[in-house]
């Protein structure tokens, strides 16, 4: 690899003119060797979607290529902060009150230096105002000791700046978004609807990652006639706001349809249908179980869902069967019902792909190691949520994962509802 700093070192020797005389036969060359050696500098920063990252990358590649101490001053509109990712001897940066004053001017140029007299050892600063379109993310400062940078480092060093702050503004669009999406979501999962009394319900939602953005998962729980209670489990294909606002948009058309007291497959049919004539609506996967304590039983459809899991009054777990039809929005219908029998004492488990899915792995395998959890009976529902995301290490799933727990609770003298 071409030394990048000792190109800045030697920018203004003239280049060697070999025996022959043919210095400019070299040229092409050596220009092209600097080029990959900038754009693989260049490349090293900005690995992430994250912005405190971007700026430790910044300032490493700075000192690595033109040596001394490298920090951000961060800035977030008018309001300057102190130094940030600093990198090197923090004792050469010059005061930060010189720093702020550079980073809230306009008229000066791209870089700037400043002398910073000392008894014995003068230290030369630079400033490269981080700046992307009109945003303004903050300043590069840069001071070594000894002389002031050369064009070229002064020129790489506002180059490393350029890039970075383009980085620096997707990464605040990014979590800008994130942020968008995830209130919408937290907001469409803090309520997931209000079952009978005689239904216990417990909800847990988990984002992948710490920086990802939020995808469809959704959970419901809707109220029908003769004390039977709507289960809803599904998931919007894709990530972010727009699996989000889709997210809400099925969920509201499942509460329309569901008011009409439906059987499933026929609730299943009616979103289809709807998600097919909007173009622009994602596909979804969606699992219904209509529960009826009163019966001791549970109705399942599902578009193209994984099954649910059932907590027997022992505490076994098991994964019930059920035909699986198309997701929606494809507009193929053809959904089928099932029911199973569900006793009070027994719990019910709905849950996205996320919880179990890993990557290379078989489902029916996936779907195996869920079965093969043990419960204590009379387990909280809380507790058993958490036992299955703690066992099924679903905090590093690779995939968000909404999970709902339900069981019966009968009310004494309760009739069967005809």
């Amino acid at each position: 690899m071409w030394d990048v700093a000792r190109w800045i070192r030697s920018s203004r020797r003239p280049p060697p003119v070999g025996a022959g005389g043919h210095a400019e036969a070299g040229r092409p060359a050596v220009a092209a060797a600097r080029l990959s050696a900038l754009r693989e500098a260049l490349a090293g920063i900005g690995t992430t979607l994250d912005a405190a990252t971007t700026r430790t990358e910044l300032t490493r590649t700075a000192v690595r290529l033109a040596g001394g101490a490298a920090a951000v001053l961060h800035r977030t509109g008018d309001a300057v902060g102190a130094y940030e990712a600093i990198t090197g001897d923090a004792a050469l940066l010059p005061d930060v009150r010189w720093a702020t004053a550079v980073a809230r001017r306009t008229d000066l140029p791209a870089v700037g230096t400043v002398r910073a007299a000392g008894p014995e050892h003068p230290v030369a600063a630079l400033a490269a105002p981080l700046t992307s379109g009109d945003g303004v993310y903050g300043v590069l400062v840069w001071a070594r000791r000894g002389a002031p940078p050369r064009r070229a480092e002064a020129e790489l060093l506002a180059l490393l700046a350029e890039r970075a702050a383009s980085h620096l503004r997707h990464a605040r669009t990014h979590e800008q978004v994130s942020r968008t999406a995830g209130d919408l979501q937290r907001a469409l999962l803090a309520e997931p609807g209000r079952p009978h009394p005689n239904l216990d319900v417990a909800v847990r939602y988990l984002p992948v990652g710490h920086s990802a953005l939020v995808g469809g998962d959704w959970c419901e729980a809707v109220r029908l006639h003769f004390g039977r209670t709507l289960l809803v489990v599904g998931d919007v294909m894709g990530h972010g706001l727009e699996s989000a606002v889709d997210m809400s948009a099925y969920r509201s058309s499942l509460r329309s349809v569901a008011s009409a007291d439906l059987p499933p497959h026929r609730v299943l049919r009616q979103l289809d249908d709807f998600a097919a004539k909007e173009a622009d609506r994602r596909p979804a996967t969606c699992l219904l179980a209509r529960v009826d304590p009163a019966r001791g039983q549970v109705t399942l459809a599902s578009a193209g869902h994984l099954p649910p899991a059932l907590i027997d009054g022992h505490g076994a777990t098991g994964v019930l069967s059920l035909p699986v039809g198309p997701p929606l929005g494809t507009g193929l219908g053809g959904y089928e019902p099932v029911t199973h029998r569900l006793a009070p004492g027994e719990t019910l488990v709905l849950f996205t792909d996320g919880l179990v899915e890993r990557r290379g792995e078989d489902i029916d395998r996936s779907l195996a190691r869920l079965a093969a959890l043990r419960f204590a009976a009379g387990d909280a529902l809380d507790d058993v949520l958490e036992t299955i995301l703690g066992r099924l290490d679903a905090r590093h799933a690779e995939d968000d994962v909404a999970l709902l727990a339900a069981r019966p609770r009968p009310r004494p003298g309760t009739a069967p509802a005809d």
